[in-house]
C-alpha cells in the first residue's frame, strides 16, 4: 500500500502532489468541524457537486467577490453563509440578473443581516420591473401570434382554393 502511495506521488508532478495534501487537509479539517446531522463547513468539491457547477465557476464568483471562503492550507472551504450565497447567486443567474446586480444584492445583506430590510426592497422593485416588462413581451408576443395565425388561415385558404382550381382545371 505505502508502494503504490509512493508510485502515484512520483509520478505526479510536485505541485499536484502539494495541492493534493493541501485538499486532504482542508478537508480533514471541514470533517473535524461538523456537527452531527449538520455541516458547517463545505469542500470546494462539495459544493460544486452539489449545485453541478465547475471549480472554475466557483473560482469565478470567488474572483468576483461573491464568495469569499476560508483558506486552509492553500484550500478553499465554504461556510453555511457561504453556500447560501451561492445558492442564491444560481437562482438570481437563472433568471437572467446580471452579477452586478446579484453583488449588489447580496452585499445589501451585511455581514450579520442587518441589511435585510434593503436587500427585501430591492428584490421588490427589481422583481416588479422585470415583472412589467416581461408582460409586455408577453403582449407583444400575444398579438404576434395572433397575426400569424391570422396570416396562416388565410394562406391556408388560399391554397386549398388554388388546388382545388387546379384540380378542376386538369380533369
Amino acid at each position: 500500500m505505502t508502494t503504490s502511495k509512493k508510485t502515484a506521488t512520483a509520478s505526479q508532478p510536485p505541485q499536484a502532489t502539494a495541492n493534493s495534501a493541501a485538499v486532504t487537509d482542508a478537508q480533514a479539517f471541514v470533517d473535524s468541524h461538523r456537527d452531527e446531522g449538520t455541516s458547517e463547513l463545505f469542500g470546494i468539491t462539495e459544493l460544486c457537486r452539489e449545485f453541478g457547477i465547475t471549480l472554475r465557476a466557483l473560482r469565478f464568483y470567488e474572483d468576483k467577490g461573491l464568495l469569499s471562503p476560508r483558506r486552509i492550507n492553500g484550500a478553499r472551504v465554504y461556510t453555511r453563509r457561504d453556500r447560501a450565497r451561492l445558492s442564491l447567486i444560481l437562482r438570481a443567474k437563472d433568471i437572467g440578473s446580471p452579477l452586478s446586480e446579484i453583488k449588489r444584492y447580496l452585499d445589501l445583506y451585511g455581514h450579520q443581516g442587518e441589511g435585510r430590510a434593503q436587500q427585501l426592497s430591492y428584490v421588490i422593485e427589481r422583481t416588479d420591473t422585470e415583472i412589467a416588462e416581461l408582460e409586455k413581451k408577453r403582449a407583444q408576443i400575444d398579438k404576434t401570434l395572433a397575426e400569424l395565425r391570422v396570416i396562416n388561415a388565410s394562406c391556408r385558404k388560399h391554397l386549398e382554393a388554388r388546388l382545388l382550381a387546379d384540380k378542376k382545371s386538369a380533369a
